[in-house]
């Protein structure tokens, strides 16, 4: 146990919120940053609300002073086309600031979740590795975390990477990709797949891994931090079994995925220039991505963090009873 206090940001986010989680049952104390209107954070006696905006990194230095440590989460993720400009003001540009108001504060020692798209697909039959490094990214989320990255490496303070894959469990309220992914089956709305593969991890077992990062992580070093490898049509027999509901029969041809998220790109497009960041129902960067293998290794972080992931079939129904108790299925 320890007394050392954290600055943490996106601590009412699904993957900060098992952050925060971790980071109280180590006996962290917790400054989390929160926007106005954001979601309430629990109420704990080791947790202290801190307003601000990771679109102004200067004005967090008083706040972040007297905080021995950051664990910057946060970031924004969508597939709407308008909201890519903002995706990089605040993954990377603002990444950048914080780290440097970081400094300032006198903070010794930083953990940023970044992702494992940063490392692309497999390589044949090889998972990705932490020495893998992503092309031209079909996704505009994952290309500010390959910037965000670059960032961090051109940082003044000593930073370790995270690099969760898919979480899944419950507190996904928003959802994520692969949490409406989850829903959609849910709802029996999942007609057809796509090919290509995910590698899933618990959401609980993402904050231990920040928790570790902070604790054993080397500075400069990037960790992986994933469970299964699964085919996409694997992950629909799961959640089936799990539902109570027949997987999907159909794999839609990647041509016909393709056209569908272009018309829905220029319908966005077309819906933006009156009512700002309309949200694609066949988002153009998800096809491209789905028809990969996004399959990765955890053998660095499992043998530097003694990291122990659990088991992505109960994680899955952890979710799924999740959403039932929310009303989200």
């Amino acid at each position: 146990m320890t007394s050392d206090e954290i600055f943490l940001t996106g601590g009412t986010g699904f993957v900060g919120s098992h952050v925060l989680s971790a980071l109280l049952a180590s006996g962290y104390r917790v400054r989390a940053l929160t926007r106005p209107g954001s979601r309430a954070l629990p109420d704990h006696p080791d947790v202290t609300a801190v307003t601000g905006d990771l679109a102004q990194p200067g004005s967090l230095v008083p706040a972040l002073s007297g905080c021995r440590y950051l664990v910057h989460v946060a970031a924004v993720y969508s597939f709407a086309p308008a909201a890519r400009s903002e995706m990089r003001r605040i993954n990377v540009v603002g990444t950048a600031g914080l780290l440097e108001a970081a400094r300032e504060a006198g903070v010794e020692r930083a953990v940023v979740t970044s992702s494992s798209a940063t490392v692309g697909p497999m390589r044949g039959s090889r998972p990705a590795r932490e020495t893998d490094l992503a092309g031209d990214h079909a996704s505009a989320y994952h290309g500010s975390k390959i910037e965000e990255e670059r960032a961090v490496a051109a940082a003044r303070l000593p930073t370790v990477l995270v690099l969760p894959t898919a979480p899944v469990g419950p507190g996904d309220w928003r959802p994520t990709p692969t949490g409406k992914m989850v829903v959609d089956f849910m709802r029996g709305r999942m007609f057809a797949s796509l090919g290509g593969g995910l590698n899933l991890v618990p959401a609980e077992d993402v904050g231990k891994a920040h928790v570790l990062a902070l604790q054993r992580g080397r500075p400069g070093e990037r960790y992986l931090i994933g469970a299964e490898n699964l085919p996409i049509a694997g992950i629909w027999s799961r959640l089936a079994a799990i539902c109570g509901r027949r997987p999907p029969r159909w794999e839609i041809p990647q041509s016909l995925a393709l056209a569908l998220g272009l018309a829905d790109e220029f319908r966005c497009r077309l819906v933006e220039r009156s009512r700002r960041n309309a949200m694609p129902l066949v988002p153009l960067e998800g096809v491209r991505m789905a028809r990969e293998r996004m399959y990765v290794s955890c053998e660095k972080a499992e043998r530097e963090l003694g990291y122990r992931p659990g088991d992505v079939n109960q994680a899955l129904e952890r979710a799924v009873a999740w959403y039932r108790t929310h009303g989200y299925a």
